[in-house]
């Protein structure tokens, strides 16, 4: 399966080519329920746009013949959590073109948990027209308790919000839902090593080393801070006399 690409449709992919817990990793960005047609644009080699154009999907959905049999296989065959789930939000929004796209993606997801791996995870790409839709499918779909971050993708510059007859702030942003597949999920954190301003910063407040060559900083734990609540005995600890002399009277005495 090495460097393979598939062209179709990616429920029958998944379905016949792809073996159950074999992938490490999964990221898709699939379509937002925008309601606008996408194209595959080429261009001539002077660079300018090509009158030639693929048709690559409609990313519009609505509810039919597929959309049913899509949510009856769920209801009936699908995870508990996430039949009861589709029910649920098919009581609430309806057959529409919402509720359509949701059941694309959540027989879809059912897939995906299948054939990712127990120490793998998912990053799903939305926007904020089904996002919050899609979370409680994931949550369905993976577990809550696999749920692991929201990642927020600012994906162009600020707009104006004060746009002509305009009745909301501009949306600038798309999110990403990242989920684990079970408690054995790998985490790698990544650290940007090439900012020289951030490598002279803990060089510069970070000093000490330990054995494994990482920094730490050797500071104090004592709060300067006014605290009436430790100003009394606690357990045995009580604070130096000067802090008790300082703050006499402050809070109508000390405490016992």
């Amino acid at each position: 399966m090495k460097n393979a690409l598939y062209f179709g449709d990616n429920l029958e992919v998944l379905r016949a080519n792809v073996p159950e817990q074999s992938v490490d990793l999964i990221y898709l960005d699939p379509p937002f329920n925008s309601n606008a047609s996408y194209n595959v644009l080429f261009k001539e080699k002077s660079g300018e746009e090509s009158a030639a154009q693929i048709h690559a999907f409609e990313d519009t959905w609505g509810w039919g013949l597929e959309s049913e049999a899509a949510y009856n296989e769920l209801v009936t065959q699908g995870p508990k959590k996430l039949a009861d789930l589709m029910q649920a939000l098919l009581s609430f929004l309806g057959r529409n073109d919402m509720m359509a796209y949701l059941v694309m993606m959540a027989i879809r997801l059912v897939e995906l948990h299948r054939v990712l791996k127990s120490t793998g995870s998912i990053y799903l790409h939305c926007d904020p027209t089904a996002s919050h839709y899609l979370k409680l499918v994931m949550d369905a779909a993976f577990g809550p308790a696999n749920y692991r971050n929201e990642i927020t993708w600012k994906r162009r510059p600020g707009m104006s919000s004060a746009v002509h007859k305009s009745r909301r702030f501009g949306t600038i942003t798309d999110t990403i839902l990242f989920y684990a597949r079970s408690e054995e999920a790998e985490f790698i954190p990544q650290y940007n090593k090439d900012d020289a301003d951030y490598l002279r910063y803990i060089e510069e407040n970070f000093k000490m080393v330990d054995e494994n060559g990482r920094r730490f900083q050797a500071t104090s734990l004592t709060n300067p801070a006014y605290r009436p609540n430790l100003i009394y005995t606690y357990k045995g600890y009580r604070p130096p006399p000067e802090r008790l002399d300082d703050h006499k009277g402050k809070d109508g005495g000390l405490g016992p």
